[in-house]
């Protein structure tokens, strides 16, 4: 037996090894895999198991993320912090190795990957962003940005409509440093594929404008020397159609859906363990397999090569050093709360009535000169989402810049800035009609998931939309988005919030952001200072009266509806507070006492947003009421459909004297 196969086969027997032992995985994948990712792990992958965070490492993503113990073996086996514990508690309960790699538990996996297609998709964001920070950082002499992502992918990665959209734009991109590998392996869970693929892969993908190899996956010489062929080809994404067998050494279930999505049971174990060689027990490798994987030493030695580049980069090139070093750790610049504060009170004194996706793109032009790392774009709407600024310099095919017309991809569009901002030193936004976030709801739930920080631009916001009608007038959108986990929802009331709204996407790390934004014109707002600072509270009094009887709670466009309903009962003689809450999330955040302090406990409440109502319940309760919408819209102007549907003073002063 070949030293590679043996090699090759210890992912094979860690695989079987701990689906077995969870009675929960898919080992049929990493099985047929095995002999690509030794070769190219051990010969071609610059990396450094002990340090996963260093900035020129090479990317590596497991698209067909059902075979995460590709991933764990390879990331235990070449020295990274993952000791075989975790692998031998693979898919349970807070192990480092869950049943779909997932960015922040195991170091070395670069993103979360298991809904298929988005991870060849994150792979394009990756190289996308390597592209880029390439154009701005080196200069002759200096190639500090200059590394690979490798993504390996399956059938189901293919078949998702996302790798359409993320694929066609790499190609037209000529992201040379973008290596995937097809596991061409003919079957899916259902079975044989034939009844439902058929595509021409390679003919697809030529089309694209990639690179495409075809090679013998198990054949360590064709796999070699099509990597050397594809980091060769620097014009164009390289495509390896690698034909492989599902369970490859399995004596009986090898080649068949059986091993895909299940243990292969220990007797079936026993039998390819002996159709292999393999003559260890369950979770334990030879001292020689060890050292045959073990890539600490290696990748120490190229990344101290690498230090010493950026040594000599930095001594010819200080400023830009150091800028890269502040975005690669994802600081923002030294000057941001001075600048944004400013910005803030500048828009504040203009006091202009604007739609948010107006008050939006003043906000986009005075952060971009503050942001070097900001990068925007569109999903082929950039003048109506108003996206974009006079600083922005527009990427067309292979012309660098740092704003990008996506096409209309809104789904790639969010995934490949999940690849972009997990890569580091960008901060990407994207927008799009709010109404097309059902589109892109995947792609923001894992930046949600990954903690990661992407920015939804989402204009069009409500039946406010008018004449396009029912098809672009999202009702339930909002409350949807405010329902993922760790995604921040802001629907600006005027200029102000607006601006505000974007200071705090941009501030925050942790998560992504969504900013719901109107097409027609909202008025201005006058507030004191206090207010201003309130507003990154996420819900605020904007007008109080003197023993309120009802506290009226408002967002966006509305906020103007709700004053000029305080104004209205206050003729009939009830005192209403207004609340304006531009982000419930970042209210619910806040301390019970602030909270208190704004919706005082005891007193009657009424909501009002363009949207549906049963979200507002929580705030309201059953008792309280809301002035929503519960039925799609029309087509008609913003006006017409405001009235029709209830938006006006007379049926939130009904409302009103309803609760009371």
């Amino acid at each position: 037996m070949t030293l590679r196969r043996n090699l090759a086969n210890a992912i094979r027997a860690l695989s079987m090894d701990a689906v077995q032992k969870a009675n929960s995985g898919h080992p049929g994948a990493p099985m047929g895999m095995a002999d690509i990712a030794e070769v190219l792990w051990n010969d071609y992958m610059k990396h450094n198991p002990t340090n996963p965070s260093w900035s020129d490492r090479d990317r590596f993503v497991l698209s067909n993320g059902h075979g995460s113990m590709l991933i764990y073996s390879l990331l235990h086996l070449t020295g990274y912090d993952l000791p075989m514990s975790e692998l031998a508690t693979f898919r349970q309960l807070h192990s480092k190795c869950p049943g779909h790699p997932e960015y922040g538990y195991a170091p070395g996996v670069e993103t979360t990957t298991g809904p298929l297609g988005q991870g060849i998709t994150n792979g394009v964001g990756f190289a996308m962003a390597e592209k880029l920070l390439a154009e701005q950082f080196n200069r002759t002499g200096h190639n500090i940005v200059d590394h690979h992502t490798y993504v390996f992918m399956g059938d189901g990665c293919l078949m998702e409509g996302i790798s359409h959209e993320a694929c066609a734009l790499a190609g037209t991109w000529g992201l040379g440093k973008l290596i995937a590998f097809w596991d061409d392996n003919g079957i899916s869970i259902d079975g044989h594929i034939e009844g439902w693929y058929t595509d021409d892969t390679v003919k697809r993908f030529e089309a694209y404008g990639w690179h495409v190899l075809s090679v013998d996956g198990h054949d360590p010489e064709e796999i070699s020397k099509a990597i050397s062929l594809a980091k060769d080809m620097t014009s164009a994404p390289t495509l390896i159609c690698c034909k492989t067998t599902i369970g490859f050494g399995s004596p009986n279930k090898a080649g068949t859906h059986e091993c895909h999505g299940a243990a292969l049971g220990q007797p079936e174990i026993n039998l390819t363990k002996a159709a292999l060689g393999w003559d260890h027990e369950a979770f334990i490798i030879p001292d020689d397999v060890y050292a045959g994987w073990d890539a600490k030493a290696k990748g120490a030695k190229a990344e101290a090569e690498w230090n010493a580049k950026f040594a000599a980069y930095k001594a010819a090139h200080p400023e830009l050093a150091a800028e890269y070093e502040r975005r690669m750790a994802g600081d923002l610049p030294a000057n941001w709360k001075e600048a944004t504060d400013a910005l803030i009170a500048e828009t504040n004194a203009k006091a202009e009535n604007l739609a948010s996706r107006q008050a939006s793109q003043k906000a986009i032009a005075g952060l971009a000169p503050i942001l070097p790392e900001f990068l925007g774009g569109s999903a082929d709407l950039t003048g109506s989402n108003l996206t974009s600024c006079s600083s922005f310099k527009h990427v067309h095919g292979k012309e660098m810049g740092n704003y990008i017309s996506y096409g209309v991809r809104e789904f790639g569009m969010f995934a490949i800035m999940n690849g972009m901002a997990l890569h580091g030193g960008l901060i990407p936004f994207g927008g799009t009609f709010h109404m097309f976030s059902d589109y892109a709801k995947s792609a923001l739930r894992m930046a949600a998931l990954m903690k990661i920080r992407t920015i939804a631009v989402l204009t069009h916001d409500s039946i406010g939309q008018g004449e396009d009608g029912p098809t672009h007038q999202p009702i339930e959108n909002t409350s949807a988005l405010r329902f993922i986990p760790n995604m921040d929802v802001w629907r600006p009331a005027d200029s102000t919030e607006t601006t505000v709204s974007w200071v705090m996407a941009v501030e925050r790390k942790t998560g992504p952001t969504s900013l719901v934004l109107s097409r027609q014109a909202i008025p201005f707002i006058a507030r004191t200072d206090e207010q201003i600072v309130a507003i990154r509270k996420g819900a605020y009094v904007i007008s109080d009266a003197s023993n309120a009887k009802v506290i009226l709670i408002a967002t966006g466009s509305e906020v103007d509806l709700a004053l000029k309903s305080q104004a209205a009962l206050a003729e009939k003689g009830i005192a209403a507070r207004v609340v304006s809450m531009p982000s419930t999330n970042v209210f619910d955040r806040q301390d019970q006492a602030y909270k208190d302090s704004v919706l005082t406990p005891g007193v009657k409440r009424v909501a009002i947003e363009a949207g549906v109502t049963d979200y507002w319940r929580k705030y309201v309760g059953l008792e309280g009421g809301v002035v929503g919408i519960d039925t799609f819209g029309e087509s008609a102007p913003a006006g017409v459909l405001m009235k029709h549907f209830g938006f006006t003073v007379e049926n939130v002063v009904k409302n009103v004297e309803a609760v009371l």
